[in-house]
């Protein structure tokens, strides 16, 4: 299962535990509790403009992406998890 914004939900640590994944919980994840949000802005952003995911958004990766870093990764990790994500979508969307 892949979440609106590239990540593998298998993948995540706190998949089945905290989350059920994005779709199960509709953005509602834990950590958005965190920075002040009922949802993950990524998640209601991808909702409000009605898209599948954000592959299918001329802006990926936009300023959302940047703005939500892990405050335990580094810069280096965040850009990685940021190509690793688009990477995902547009191996999904068949855009590679």
């Amino acid at each position: 299962m892949i979440c609106v914004c590239g990540v593998y939900c298998e993948g995540c640590p706190h998949f089945k535990g905290e989350c059920a994944g994005c779709h199960a919980i509709q953005g509602k994840v834990y950590w958005a509790q965190y920075i002040g949000a009922e949802e993950c802005p990524i998640y209601k952003c991808v909702k409000d403009k009605n898209l599948a995911n954000c592959g299918v958004c001329t802006e990926m990766p936009c300023k959302i992406w940047l703005s939500l870093k892990d405050p335990a990764w580094s810069e280096e990790e965040h850009q990685k998890s940021i190509q690793d994500r688009v990477t995902a979508l547009e191996n999904f969307l068949g855009k590679v």
